[in-house]
């Protein structure tokens, strides 16, 4: 540790290196079986579905086929992923919904209570989504279709419009818009894969709280300080290394917030910070696995 503590510089190689370890696209890396996929879930705690352009996070397709864009072809060996998410979907064996920046995300069973902890939910499924519409921060749709699954329970997309009233074409936006806002707000998820619709390919959706009946009483005791600094945590030792500004990109925070967790995580000595990055600008915090299993000239200098 003594020697770390000496070190400005990030060799851009070294975080190369650790992310292709960590995102599992080295060959020789890659997840072949649906049980590797869960377990490669609760190892980083979260993931996302596709990689997403602007955020950098290991993904389920990178972990299967690589470092590569997602392929058009639907027959390509990479998107068997596509068929490990839906045949999960209710099983409880991760918690998948669109979360981190409204994109579809993976999250471990074990992590599930730091969101939930995050989310203006209080443990009253009846009142919390009430007082989001009061303020101004759930629409009229979200409102009516998380009232049709609290009354009628777990419905699929078709049956979902058609009881909410939004089945016009002019109201495809705000029906998904609406879908997308009630997930990251940890109110509702999908829960299955239905033969609904003219494509016979539809989500099942019911509540958070329904599905995942335990999950308030794990993340009540979980302070908000408490569950940032876990999840950028995981963050880190996800990426290697990042700035405060990926942090604010990726969950939403203020810089307050963000700025809190990694010095909570530099006090602990589990990041090093602030650094550089060699042959990127600003400045960047690093978690100290990424030197775990370096030597010599191979640590940061």
């Amino acid at each position: 540790m003594g020697i770390i503590q000496k070190m400005e510089t990030i060799p851009f190689d070294l975080l190369q290196q650790y992310r292709q370890r960590t995102f599992r696209s080295a060959p020789g890396m890659r997840l072949t079986t649906k049980e590797e996929a869960i377990a490669y879930v609760a190892e980083r705690g979260f993931i996302y579905f596709w990689p997403i352009k602007t955020i950098t996070l290991p993904s389920l397709w990178a972990a299967v086929a690589g470092d590569r864009p997602v392929a058009d072809a639907h027959d390509d060996p990479g998107h068997i992923s596509w068929g490990w998410k839906d045949s999960l979907l209710g099983a409880k064996a991760w918690y998948y919904a669109k979360v981190l920046r409204q994109k579809a995300t993976i999250i471990s069973l074990e992590t599930a209570p730091y969101f939930y902890a995050l989310s203006e939910n209080y443990g009253s499924p009846e009142e919390d989504y009430l007082t989001l519409y009061r303020h101004g921060r759930l629409s009229l749709e979200a409102k009516n279709i998380y009232e049709v699954l609290l009354e009628k329970g777990a419905l699929d997309t078709v049956g979902l419009r058609k009881a909410a009233r939004l089945t016009s074409a002019e109201s495809d936006s705000r029906f998904n818009k609406a879908l997308s806002d009630l997930q990251s707000h940890f109110f509702i998820l999908p829960v299955g894969v239905t033969d609904a619709g003219a494509w016979h390919y539809a989500f099942a959706y019911d509540l958070v709280t329904r599905h995942f009946p335990n999950l308030v009483e794990q993340a009540r005791f979980v302070q908000e300080k408490q569950a940032r600094a876990h999840l950028a945590n995981l963050y880190f030792l996800g990426v290697g290394a990042a700035q405060l500004r990926d942090l604010t990109r990726l969950f939403g925070w203020t810089v307050q917030h963000a700025t809190q967790a990694v010095n909570q995580l530099t006090d602990s000595g589990l990041l090093q910070g602030p650094l550089s990055l060699q042959n990127n600008p600003g400045e960047w915090y690093a978690t100290q696995t990424i030197f775990s299993n370096q030597k010599g000239d191979n640590h940061v200098q």
